[in-house]
């Protein structure tokens, strides 16, 4: 069994006790993928909805573009802003659909996202901006939720500071030390200690982010940070990170 299934089983845990929430907003993506959690915000074609049970208190925010939703069943009114006066039938539920040009017959309160505006097709991308800490231990198996569901051909700009401890009085910073070898980190030809990431917890697709990086994601999924070494028990510190990622409407390169 791979390493990174190991790591990946707290992020499993956490989005099946998600979907046992009683109270959720339901989101239902075009790929077929569903989503259980709050809507707490809906800014720049963004929801982002917070996931998560808080028997421990373990919730984590998570980015969904608007184009990306195929429908949204809200739980209650008002969860993501919505006037919800006119719906008068018991038991009946706040729906997101994609708009169509007829006029809806739906008594329902829906959401109709915005109209999206002319742009430039030469016009250079925009970014939006996450800030996050990644730790070096072995918390949530290694990994660092960004928080931020990335689409294949979108362009991430990713900057690493900070320093490290890596046990036995070794210090790192997000370039990694290229003279510790190591058999069990997951990415055995890059520095050890170094910061890596993934896209989606279903893959070993890793990327070398090191202090600095900037690529074109391949894969859609949610973006996890993690340190490049295989025994995380000894670590401690974290990575200061901000990541800029392309904003919806922008020109993937």
């Amino acid at each position: 069994m791979k390493k990174f299934f190991l790591r990946s089983l707290l992020v499993v845990v956490v989005v099946l006790s998600a979907s046992l929430v009683a109270f959720a907003d339901t989101i239902h993506l075009k790929d077929g993928s569903v989503i259980r959690g709050q809507i707490v915000s809906f800014k720049n074609e963004q929801f982002t909805i917070i996931v998560g049970s808080g028997a421990r208190g373990r919730k984590s925010r998570v980015t969904v573009y608007m184009e990306d939703v195929e429908s949204i069943e809200f739980d209650s009114a008002g969860s993501a802003g919505e006037d919800t006066s006119n719906t008068n039938v018991p038991g009946s539920q706040p729906v997101y659909q994609p708009p169509v040009n007829t006029q809806p017959t739906n008594t329902q309160p829906t959401y109709t996202p915005p109209s999206p505006t002319t742009t430039n097709p030469s016009a250079a991308p925009t970014f939006f901006q996450i800030n996050l800490r990644v730790r070096a231990d072995n918390t949530s198996n290694g990994w660092t939720n960004s928080g931020l569901v990335v689409r294949r051909g979108q362009r991430l700009r990713i900057n690493a500071s900070g320093r490290v401890s890596l046990g036995n009085n070794r210090f790192a910073t997000p370039d990694g030390l290229p003279n510790i070898p190591d058999r069990d980190k997951l990415m055995r030809n890059q520095p050890t200690g170094g910061l890596i990431a993934v896209i989606g917890d279903d893959n070993d697709d890793f990327i070398f982010i090191g202090r600095s990086r900037d690529f074109v994601a391949q894969r859609d999924g949610v973006l996890f940070l993690g340190v490049n070494e295989g025994n995380l028990s000894d670590n401690s510190g974290l990575f200061d990170v901000v990541i800029e990622a392309e904003a919806l409407g922008g020109n993937p390169r």
